[in-house]
């Protein structure tokens, strides 16, 4: 495919199977907390991971070619992504994190990722990106006021300490999405996303039940044995749907249109995260969180819809940009 059809296809109007797909990611991994409230009914955060990641290798494993790219990325994307991100989350939900929250709270990886990118390589911090740092920083000084000023009943669904291992999760989803960027820039060229999402799955494993042999209580290492079909759907749903079928339809997308007009889908996840959790599990919504969400949704448009908006407006001839 030559460059100009390549051009071509990215800027390409979002067609009604395109939308389909975008919306479908988006109810799916807002869903996707709701997925693991269930399932930790059943299974500790260590065990949830460790199955997580099996239903998400198998079979898959078996039909797609490694990736050719060295092994410490793979390993350190997993360590990252899976053993971090989702370490932290799922013992958050587990000691006091509501599915409503978490959904919102996940998505400061953008603003970590912009962080560690400036950090560690070198990357500028635009003018809206700096704009949606201090908005979410408000947002994020609205949820601690929950424990600053506990108020009981809604409140005490969330705890201080879930609240600090839902925001390492972010960090940590961030440090995978850099450890990423790294394994692009040395593929050159030849990047296998599907095979290195795949590969890397294998990694979480082993850490996970580690952790579960280890500080597990000796009266819950065998708890998933007795978990009920119910919980072994949601399990299967965070790693066949959630994982691999969203990741694969997210991918599709990316592919065929630019990624600015792709992620702002993603300001739809915590929505449907948050209608999720009150609806389904009868989560409820503090005062605090839901300034917060509003400063941190604020905050997520700003630094993905922004840039667009300046340039049609500088476009458009109203605003002449400083020479």
């Amino acid at each position: 495919m030559s460059n100009n059809s390549i051009a071509t296809t990215a800027s390409a109007n979002f067609s009604g199977r395109d939308l389909t797909a975008a919306l479908a990611v988006v109810v799916i991994w807002g869903l996707n907390f709701v997925a693991m409230k269930l399932a930790l009914r059943h299974f500790t955060p260590f065990q949830l991971g460790a199955w997580r990641y099996v239903f998400a290798v198998l079979p898959l494993v078996l039909l797609v070619k490694p990736p050719r790219v060295h092994w410490k990325w793979v390993i350190l994307y997993g360590l990252c992504q899976g053993v971090g991100q989702f370490g932290f989350l799922f013992v958050a939900l587990k000691v006091g994190m509501t599915a409503a929250l978490a959904s919102v709270l996940m998505q400061g990886q953008v603003f970590f990722t912009a962080l560690f990118g400036y950090l560690l390589l070198g990357e500028r911090l635009s003018g809206a990106l700096k704009i949606g740092l201090t908005l979410a920083a408000i947002g994020l000084a609205c949820f601690a006021m929950n424990y600053v000023r506990p108020a009981g009943g809604a409140a005490m669904a969330t705890t201080a300490l879930g609240f600090a291992l839902n925001i390492m999760a972010a960090a940590m989803w961030a440090a995978s999405n850099i450890v990423a960027r790294k394994t692009q820039q040395s593929a050159r060229g030849e990047f296998d996303a599907l095979g290195f999402v795949v590969w890397s799955s294998l990694v979480p494993i082993v850490p996970f039940t580690l952790f579960t042999l280890a500080a597990d209580d000796p009266g819950l290492r065998w708890q998933w044995t007795q978990a009920t079909w119910g919980s072994w759907v949601a399990v299967a749903y965070l790693g066949w749907i959630a994982t691999i079928t969203a990741y694969a339809l997210w991918t599709w997308l990316i592919k065929r249109h630019a990624a600015s007009r792709v992620a702002p889908f993603g300001l739809g996840v915590p929505v449907v995260g948050i209608a999720a959790g009150m609806v389904t599990l009868g989560e409820v919504v503090t005062g605090w969180q839901w300034a917060g969400i509003v400063f941190v949704v604020a905050a997520l448009v700003t630094v993905m819809l922004g840039p667009r908006i300046m340039a049609a407006v500088f476009k458009s001839g109203h605003v002449t940009p400083h020479t």
